[in-house]
Order: structure tokens, then sequence, then C-alpha cells
């Protein structure tokens, strides 16, 4: 596994920015759930809502009870430069963009602020992975897809 990915591997908090206040079964508020399953401490972010799924949500990072050691971006990729902004400003040093989620310009800012950043791969392969996440990993790892 590359060493950007085993640090993710490594944290225990990480706030997810992009969780769904409107669809419950949204990547984002999977990702939450998982995370928090497989023994993450996970912080829910939304700038609209104030509750996700019955429970608190923060309308930004600043917002959150405690420092996080990362971000998990399941926003939509013009939104992803001022997540990475954020981060920089709050000194989150760890940004991994969901596929999807990433632009060149924030996987760039990533690079120009010193945050180590992971694009192009599915955050629940490598994060303690499980059934059909397991799976694919396995699929990405025998391919040599890292």
């Amino acid at each position: 596994m590359k060493p950007e990915k085993q640090e993710f591997v490594e944290l225990k908090k990480i706030a997810v920015v992009g969780v769904s206040k409107t669809r419950p079964r949204a990547f984002g508020n999977y990702a939450l759930k998982a995370l928090r399953a497989r023994g993450y401490q996970v912080f829910p972010v939304n700038a609209h809502a104030d509750e996700v799924d019955g429970e608190r949500c923060f309308r930004r990072l600043e917002d959150l009870p405690e420092p996080v050691e990362a971000v998990l971006s399941v926003v939509k990729p013009e939104q992803s430069v001022k997540i990475v902004e954020d981060c920089a400003r709050l000194g989150i040093k760890r940004v991994w963009m969901q596929q999807g989620s990433e632009s060149a310009d924030a996987v760039k800012l990533c690079r120009d602020k010193g945050i180590t950043e992971v694009h192009g791969a599915c955050a629940l392969m490598y994060l303690r992975p499980d059934g059909l996440h397991k799976f694919h990993r396995w699929i990405s790892d025998l391919i040599g897809k890292q």
C-alpha cells in the first residue's frame, strides 16, 4: 500500500465533509457509518445541516468539538478547493478526496500546502475494509493498483 494511504489507515479521528441531510443513502452518509463501525471517531460535516441521520452535524470544520487528523471529502469537485483551503488554515495535514470529489486545483493546492492527499481511490477500500470493499481491495492489489 502506498505510504499516503497507509497514513490514513492508522488514524483515529476523521471528518467526513459532504454528508447529506436529504439523501440518507448518499456515499458520505454510508462512509460515516462504515468508518464508525470500523473503529474510527468520525464527525459529519455539511454546510447546510445541524443534524444528519439523527445525529449532530457540523457546518464547518472549525465547528468540530475537537481537532481531527484528516478529512474525507465527498463534495463536488468544484467545492474541493475550499475544503483543502480550510484544512490548510486549520492545520489538517491529510485529505482523502473520494473518487469524483477531486479536482486538479485541489490536488495541486494540497501539494503546495504540504498536505498529504489521496484521490482517485475509494477510501472504504483502504480504511479497514470489510465485505465488498475488502474484495475490491484484493482485486486492486492483485492487478497492481495500490
